[in-house]
């Protein structure tokens, strides 16, 4: 053993190790695929689950690689032909993985058995860098204290009016009149980007009390919002990998994308702990804390690294889960015209400023939101870890370490669950037996449905995304036509938050009040 120590010293020789190995791997991968063997089911079974086609030692992999650039789609298509919505994955270089779509395999994880399937330290290694210890990458007493924290600030009315206002701001002063500019110079603008630089501008005002700017006429550069993007990317491609021993040697010699990844956090930490002291010293200098999300925590007393953490965790979902469901949904209207009428009707029935109460009215509106992001779920999928062996419902057996992933993605494609149309955007399905109801969506179980979780680790912001969601959604159809300026399919590119891979180019067109006065 001492004679190998001086070779795994050497970050070049380690390198060159890493190198052959993954050399042989690639061999091995094209021996299988070049003998044409099918990537399908072997038909083997491993409890009440079905198990991909597999080799000695690659396992899986030849068929992983060969689907890695459709993974969601492949997923899906194992599940839809698993009798019980449930497969179990073995690959080289990574955990046994059991996938589900199976709802009562979801409320097992997420509720019945909640103890037995913390996120673990496989997965908050992956997002650990950026994310620390934060709420969303936290388990045990931790997980416990953010929550009760989070759950009481979720639920004040200053909270509710800090959003409204911040909406107003932010749609009233710079979204509609940004729309306008362009509606009169007949420009093209990537609707997927305006509303990302919306959202980031918006949950900077509400958890930092500090406006970044981002929609601005000039559309500046933000070198936070930025370094965001790059490091969330990252850290979702880590996942993504065949092989993760690949990342985490690169992070330990600190090359490649590890190494751009240590700078973007380090950027994105020193960014909010700056907002974090002056923050301390206005409140100092003022006797009184101000009226935010990063107030409310520093004057919970929190160590400074956890208000550090728990801020980046909200910032990042908050920014990007309403703007990719934004983007799928207009898109998604764009393409159904008589859906879209429904809901211009309805925001039309408003009568003066777009308060909580009037949004909390917007049924039809509010189905077609549930609607799109049963098609294009913000989170793709998400993963747990077993602390010990386990059976979930259907059968199929979970050993100590194993991974867990439920699939809001393919759940929202699966037939057995929303019947021979799933694939289709159709918002009545939101409906109750009374045919002028929308309320289906409080009917449907979070574990047919777990875009927003389920169980203890329910999504917070749930009520305060769909308030934002229905506010930009309403003031931009009252006032514009948004039409992409072709008629292709998109691709959904599932990083840690889902996007639109290219953007959603469009054309925006001033409605015609007369012209709408007159349908109606």
């Amino acid at each position: 053993m001492a004679v190998l120590l001086p070779f795994f010293a050497s970050p070049v020789l380690l390198a060159l190790l890493l190198l052959s190995c993954s050399t042989v791997v690639l061999l091995l991968i094209s021996v299988a695929v070049f003998r044409g063997r099918s990537g399908g089911f072997s038909r083997a079974h491993d409890g009440g689950a079905e198990v991909p086609q597999t080799y000695p030692v690659l396992g899986c992999l030849v068929a992983f690689c060969r689907n890695k650039h459709r993974l969601l789609d492949w997923y899906t298509e194992c599940l839809a032909a698993s009798p019980t919505q449930t497969i179990v994955v073995r690959r080289l270089g990574a955990r046994r993985t059991v996938v589900t779509a199976n709802p009562k395999n979801v409320e097992h994880m997420l509720r019945t058995n909640f103890g037995n399937y913390p996120k673990g330290k496989p997965f908050t290694d992956l997002l650990g860098d950026l994310l620390g210890c934060g709420i969303f990458n936290a388990d045990g007493d931790l997980w416990h204290a953010q929550r009760k924290l989070a759950s009481h600030e979720f639920t004040t009315r200053s909270l509710r009016e800090l959003v409204v206002g911040a909406l107003e701001a932010e749609t009233d002063g710079r979204l509609v009149p940004f729309l306008g500019v362009t509606a009169d110079q007949g420009r093209v603008v990537d609707l997927q980007e305006i509303l990302r630089r919306f959202a980031f501008d918006t949950i900077c005002m509400i958890s930092l009390g500090t406006d970044p700017g981002c929609l601005e006429p000039s559309l500046p550069d933000s070198s936070l919002a930025a370094a965001f993007d790059t490091a969330s990317e990252i850290c979702a491609r880590r996942g993504a990998s065949p092989v993760s021993a690949v990342w985490k040697l690169k992070r330990a010699l600190g090359i490649g994308s590890e190494r751009v990844l240590r700078e973007k956090v380090g950027l994105v930490q020193k960014s909010v702990m700056e907002l974090i002291r002056r923050r301390k010293a206005e409140e100092e200098l003022k006797g009184k804390p101000c009226d935010d999300f990063l107030s409310r925590l520093i004057s919970g007393g929190h160590d400074v690294e956890v208000v550090r953490d728990m801020v980046i965790s909200f910032i990042m979902a908050g920014r990007d889960t309403t703007s990719s469901a934004l983007t799928w949904f207009f898109w998604l209207l764009s393409r159904h015209a008589d859906i879209e009428q429904q809901v211009r009707m309805e925001v039309a029935q408003v009568k003066g400023r777009l308060d909580y109460h009037n949004l909390k009215e917007m049924r039809v509106l509010e189905a077609c939101l549930y609607e799109s992001m049963r098609l294009y779920p913000p989170v793709a999928w998400d993963s747990k870890h077993a602390a010990t062996d386990d059976v979930l419902p259907d059968g199929t057996r979970v050993g100590r370490g194993d991974r867990v992933t439920y699939f809001p993605y393919g759940m929202g494609r699966m037939e057995t669950l929303w019947g021979k149309d799933a694939a289709e955007f159709r918002p009545g399905r939101w409906h109750l037996a009374d045919p002028n109801g929308w309320d289906q969506a409080a009917k449907v179980s979070p574990f047919k449905y777990p875009v927003f979780q389920g169980g203890p680790r329910v999504c917070l912001g749930k009520e305060m995304a769909f308030v934002q969601m229905k506010y930009v959604a309403a003031a931009v159809l009252q006032r514009f036509e948004l039409r992409p300026v072709d008629d292709g399919s998109r691709v959904f590119v599932p990083l840690l938050t889902a996007h639109m891979a290219g953007g959603l180019r469009v054309v925006a067109r001033r409605r015609d009040p007369v012209h709408d006065s007159a349908q109606k």
